[in-house]
């Protein structure tokens, strides 16, 4: 078996939260967050159809780790153990000491605060850890759930980019946010 370690296979820990690395196991958990259409609306890809599109991620998501590329967590509820949904670094660039921030979370873990507390816990070590200096965000700017948790989370709305994605058809554009290792913190 491989070992999953090192600075892209860290486990964080928040007051609610443990993010760490995903595992087959959760490929259930997955499916079931990622094939919901509400989950996916505002996503540049469509819902996941199986099982093989969970394993794929996982499998992508460490070889992309392991390649040193990106930084994929899963969000586990520290009472439960229950699979909230992913965080991620990706789109990494060491020598521009950027990266881009991106999170999904089944419905049911909506509107409690799990992204902001597992937004803070990932910004910080990629400040911290990674040495970033630069996190970036790009969403659908009608995503005005995703739009208050980063402003939440210290990032500035830094510009839009029109008619950027077309999925099954519909086409949207997206906003552009941004956050400074020297902005203040949320």
């Amino acid at each position: 078996m491989l070992t999953l370690k090192g600075l892209f296979f860290p486990v964080l820990e928040t007051a609610r939260l443990i993010l760490k690395p995903l595992a087959i196991d959760d490929s259930d958990s997955l499916l079931e967050i990622f094939s919901d259409h509400e989950v996916m609306r505002y996503w540049n890809t469509a819902p996941w159809a199986t099982i093989q599109d969970a394993i794929d991620f996982i499998n992508g998501s460490h070889e992309s780790m392991r390649r040193e590329e990106s930084l994929v967590l899963g969000v586990y509820v520290k009472s439960t153990g229950e699979l909230a949904g992913k965080c991620m670094l990706f789109s990494y660039d060491q020598k521009s000491k950027r990266a881009e921030i991106g999170f999904g979370l089944g419905r049911s873990c909506w509107g409690q605060g799990y992204i902001h507390e597992a937004g803070e816990a990932l910004i910080q070590y990629g400040f911290n850890s990674l040495g970033l200096r630069r996190i970036e965000a790009e969403i659908d700017p009608e995503n005005l759930a995703s739009a208050k948790a980063l402003r939440k989370l210290g990032f500035s709305q830094e510009g839009l980019l029109r008619q950027r994605w077309e999925v099954n058809g519909v086409v949207s554009d997206s906003a552009m946010y941004g956050r400074l290792v020297s902005d203040l913190p949320a």
